[in-house]
């Protein structure tokens, strides 16, 4: 179905069915949001603790090499 089509539908319907479409809609696009801000947090964190010193990061080719070895590779 294309976005025409679906707003066309949308219009066939209740008041109250589009009302509650709406709703359902942006309840996904506030949780995207919450999750993308919660992301944000953590790597703004996780960057602060790598600057303050109080955690090392490990090179991406050790990361590799522990995870080939965890699942066997």
């Amino acid at each position: 179905m294309t976005l025409d089509q679906i707003v066309e539908a949308a219009r066939c319907l209740p008041s109250e069915q589009v009302e509650e479409l709406v709703e359902r809609l942006s309840r996904g696009l506030q949780s995207n949001a919450e999750v993308e801000e919660s992301w944000r947090s953590e790597t703004r964190r996780r960057v602060a603790e790598i600057e303050a010193g109080t955690v090392q990061s490990i090179p991406g080719p050790e990361v590799s090499a522990r995870i080939r070895k965890i699942v066997g590779r």
